[in-house]
């Protein structure tokens, strides 16, 4: 289905799609002419899949076939998929889904499965498709050294004609530090993975870029520039969701001018939480809270152990929940730092929950820096930040939900979610509207497009690694237990009962 107007919504998941061009292996539509061939009648839902853990994005097409158009065209894995997605109103081509011949960039087919006999005289089967990235990466290998920022290094890798070749648009946030880095006949995409793991913002105190491809173009940023600009200027959310009944109208919302449709669009039709807090015992063991990282010098046989500590560090780089009201100490950790034992030693001052050994050497490319490009000496700090920051955002508070689509919203941007109490009153003990710990800002890590004939939907998945507001509770110093006294109990098991004997 399609909107009667382009520029108006019909209602809220209303989208434009005016044809699905499926194009054979030699440019033509095969049997069914020059061109390629209009299959968007025979589609009975376009999904398309982006992530902030993908490098690129794929998608499918479901298909109840009824022209034999597998064995027409034929379908053998080398065509390519054109179309143009977009939503009403929108005026910005960079909010459009463009893999159009003209203007775009195609898809690339590269799978059929779920093949079966639908009813009688048709066909239903499932075709898969990737950027043409996706299958460059397969393809080609890169075998050389780069030397220079770690954001040039990316772009170099992109550009490469006899690489990736990507002709796209790289969104790239800049990095402070430079080294030099050999590539050992790896494929593009682990090359970029290799300097994603060194690169340090210009801006803000983490470790570690995310490299990811959306329906917009190629992204390389850290996760502290999702949230916020330069560290410090919040990303305005794209959109504010709440969960409320659809086609009932909230009278304070029509105060404010929203038509009923735009109300519709931020309406989530169902959520879960996926993760509503740290699993605590997997986070320990993973270094989210403590790590103690050894760092040995290959070239001066010199050990250095630094220790991280999530509290420390909590307060020195930027989170979801950041607003610039706020400032940096204002967001809020997932786990408070009281006692957690006798020892009166909160989670991140358990360093030895995870012990890990870093090889680092100086001079291997005849400068005296370590693996980041820096003083050999940080090594140590960085890996546990690294890890530390990669896990919270991993295990961290996330939700799944489904909404109306919109073609602008995409992986890497901040969204609001309104999430009211589940108190009778719709109100927490102390008068709050929302939920303190769960509502606030989020950033999209994941989406799916799902375009059927009858609308355009977005399951999306979204995470924080902060709270909205601190955690309830006081500030202690000692552990509250129950032990009756500090000595560990010993007692000798009997003898074996011998049965009275």
């Amino acid at each position: 289905m399609g909107s009667s107007h382009p520029d108006v919504y019909d209602f809220a998941g209303d989208y434009n799609l005016n044809g699905i061009i499926l194009q054979a292996h030699d440019g033509t539509g095969g049997r069914f002419g020059e061109g390629g061939v209009n299959i968007q009648s025979l589609v009975q839902e376009l999904n398309i899949y982006e992530g902030i853990t993908q490098a690129a994005i794929y998608g499918t097409l479901v298909l109840v076939d009824s022209v034999n158009l597998i064995t027409n065209l034929p379908i053998q894995g080398t065509e390519r998929l054109m179309f143009k997605l977009s939503t009403p109103g929108t005026s910005k081509l960079e909010h459009i889904v463009d893999a159009s011949e003209e203007s775009g960039h195609p898809f690339y087919v590269y799978k059929v499965s779920n093949k079966q006999q639908g009813s009688q005289g048709t066909l239903v089967y499932t075709i898969h498709f990737a950027s043409r990235e996706f299958l460059r990466n397969i393809r080609t290998k890169v075998s050389q050294a780069y030397s220079g920022k770690m954001s040039s290094m990316v772009q170099e890798i992109m550009a490469d004609k006899q690489g990736l070749d990507s002709r796209k648009t790289l969104y790239y946030e800049e990095t402070k530090n430079q080294d030099k880095i050999v590539m050992p006949n790896i494929s593009p995409f682990k090359a970029i993975g290799l300097v994603s793991k060194r690169a340090l913002p210009k801006y803000g105190q983490g470790v570690g870029y995310y490299f990811y491809e959306t329906t917009k173009g190629f992204y390389f940023q850290s996760w502290e520039n999702m949230c916020a600009q330069y560290a410090r200027i919040e990303n305005t959310p794209v959109q504010t969701y709440v969960y409320q009944p659809r086609n009932i109208t909230d009278p304070d919302v029509e105060e404010l001018g929203e038509t009923k449709i735009e109300q519709d669009l931020k309406s989530v039709e169902e959520y879960k939480f996926v993760n509503t807090f740290h699993d605590t015992a997997a986070a320990q063991a993973l270094g989210t809270y403590g790590h103690r990282v050894i760092s040995y010098n290959l070239y001066s046989k010199a050990f250095k152990t630094t220790d991280y500590h999530y509290h420390d560090q909590f307060d020195k780089t930027v989170h979801a929940d950041y607003t610039n009201d706020l400032g940096l100490t204002g967001t809020n950790p997932q786990i408070r730092d009281n006692p957690v034992d006798y020892d009166n030693l909160g989670v991140s001052d358990y360093a030895e929950s995870l012990v890990s050994l870093s090889p680092t050497t100086q001079f291997l490319h005849n400068e005296e820096t370590g693996s980041y490009g820096t003083d050999v000496a940080d090594d140590g700090k960085f890996d546990g930040i690294r890890n530390a920051q990669r896990m919270q955002v991993t295990a961290g508070t996330t939700i799944e939900m489904t909404v109306p689509g919109q073609t602008q919203i995409m992986p890497g941007l901040i969204i609001d979610f309104e999430i009211r109490p589940v108190e009778t009153e719709g109100q927490t003990a102390d008068k709050k509207a929302y939920d303190p710990q769960y509502s606030g800002r989020y950033v999209i890590t994941k989406v799916r497009h799902r375009i059927t004939k009858q609308d355009y939907k977005m399951v999306f998945e979204c995470k924080k690694d902060s709270v909205r507001e601190s955690l309830l509770g006081k500030k202690i110093l000692n552990f509250e237990g129950t032990a009756v006294n500090e000595n560990t109990k010993y007692k000798k098991l009997n003898e074996r009962n011998t049965g009275g004997r």
